[in-house]
């Protein structure tokens, strides 16, 4: 394998929207708006008085 020199090093550069970076973005907004609707519901049923009974 070739050694780079540090100049050509610096030019080199990654990708940077990957496919795990824009599942990870997904999933973080799956988790907030899922959150959203469990707080929502949650704040309808107290407010309307309906609760599960175990």
């Amino acid at each position: 394998m070739k050694e780079l020199s540090l100049e050509k090093q610096k030019e080199l550069y990654a990708g940077g929207m990957t496919g795990s970076l824009w599942s990870a973005i997904y999933r973080s907004v799956n988790v907030f708006t899922d959150l959203g609707r469990y707080l929502g519901s949650s704040i309808r049923r107290f407010s309307e008085r309906k609760f599960c009974n175990y």
